[in-house]
């Protein structure tokens, strides 16, 4: 996801994302109180080096303890000094990161981030607190209209596909159930191309969830799943038989969402970036 901005105080404070969490400009927080001497004068604090420490180990499976354990018995004297680069190359911290070049500084997780605006002060951390949020609800609203878009447009396409059964799979002498059992078969041909499983499958797996399987899908699925509707209304009018359509529509299904989650614009729709070490 794009840099974000929010402004605390007048200040504009940078919001980015890392390790598919949210990542706060420390660099920016400090422009009202003077320069990053103020940062650095924080970081060789002994309780903030406790803080660090405290956080890598409940965050962080690669944290190395006795890396942190050197800076702590030095934390607190005078000749010590520490730097988030020294900080991340000693003890492989994720916490803390510095980034060179435009829109750089050194950037923290935001319950670091939130940690070190009470070391400024106790009115501006508030502040970043609320401003934070506030941006959180708004990604949150957006990302809820963008499902509801993709939960429509499968809908919609969804009318195609039961538009091609009608025609090709649907002979005049059935009677309603028979031709609505065969609308829920081609729909759960979907359903098992796409999420592997049937509806009455999830549903025994899921008895106290709402709605339906699609009801549930992520942005990704539902992207996946209007395209499918599609496909496979033009394979039925190939009349193709089912089992050779299954297996086109999963082998589709699986090579399309592998595209999405490394589509870069999908992941600035979804608010999601892959996992890396730092």
């Amino acid at each position: 996801m794009k840099n974000r901005i929010i402004i605390v105080k007048g200040t504009e404070v940078t919001v980015t994302t890392r390790l598919e969490q949210d990542y706060i400009s420390l660099t920016d927080m400090v422009k009202g109180f003077g320069d990053e001497a103020v940062l650095y004068n924080w970081l060789r604090n002994r309780n903030t080096v406790e803080f660090l420490g405290m956080w890598e180990r409940l965050n962080n499976p690669d944290f190395k303890p006795l890396e942190f354990e050197r800076f702590w018995e030095q934390a607190g004297l005078n000749r010590f000094s520490l730097s988030p680069s020294r900080w991340v190359e000693a003890t492989g911290a994720i916490g803390l990161y510095a980034k060179a070049g435009r829109g750089g500084g050194t950037y923290a997780h935001r319950d670091i981030a939130f940690e070190f605006g009470s070391w400024l002060s106790p009115e501006f951390k508030l502040y970043l607190i609320k401003e934070f949020q506030r941006l959180k609800d708004a990604e949150s609203s957006t990302m809820a209209l963008e499902w509801s878009f993709q939960r429509t447009l499968a809908k919609v396409n969804y009318r195609i596909h039961t538009d091609a059964i009608k025609e090709h799979l649907i002979p005049p002498a059935l009677t309603k159930l028979q031709t609505t059992t065969i609308y829920a078969n081609e729909a759960d041909l979907l359903n098992m191309a796409l999420f592997g499983l049937t509806a009455a499958e999830w549903r025994a797996a899921n008895p106290k969830a709402e709605g339906n399987i699609r009801d549930h899908a992520t942005l990704e699925q539902l992207v996946v799943l209007s395209n499918l509707e599609s496909i496979n209304a033009m394979l039925i009018h190939q009349l193709l038989p089912a089992p050779q359509r299954l297996a086109q529509l999963n082998a589709m299904a699986i090579a399309q969402m592998r595209s999405l989650l490394n589509a870069p614009g999908l992941k600035k729709l979804a608010g999601k970036e892959p996992k890396k070490k730092p």
